[in-house]
């Protein structure tokens, strides 16, 4: 049975590339957001085992996001995706208890390894 993700980015572009990362693997796209807002409003719905979460779209920032997400839905796994790395956003995604950062661009087998851990 293949794994749900939730992709949140604004980028048209990186849901491509993780399309085309994640073709012929366990897991599928099950819903893509373009805002923190959005991906709040539409978690519960999709209910996915897994979100990649961007740090930097319009409207509320995806670390902001994130924290929501995960008091709402503690057991929620969310994997930062951004190039956004700073010593300071490593820690503040650890603080509110996401399971990963990945720097963009990323690559399929560092992607899977970090998907394949947050899901253990």
């Amino acid at each position: 049975m293949s794994k749900r993700i939730m992709v949140v980015d604004d980028s048209r572009l990186v849901r491509v590339q993780l399309e085309d990362v994640l073709a012929g693997t366990d897991y599928e796209i099950a819903a893509h957001c373009r805002s923190g807002e959005d991906a709040i409003a539409r978690y519960a719905e999709v209910n996915p085992d897994l979100v990649t979460m961007d740090i930097i779209m319009q409207g509320m920032d995806g670390l902001d996001a994130t924290e929501i997400i995960l008091k709402e839905h503690p057991d929620a796994r969310i994997v930062i995706v951004s190039s956004l790395a700073y010593d300071d956003t490593f820690e503040r995604v650890k603080a509110i208890g996401a399971k990963a950062f990945v720097d963009k661009p990323f690559h399929q087998e560092q992607l899977l390894r970090i998907f394949e851990e947050a899901l253990a």
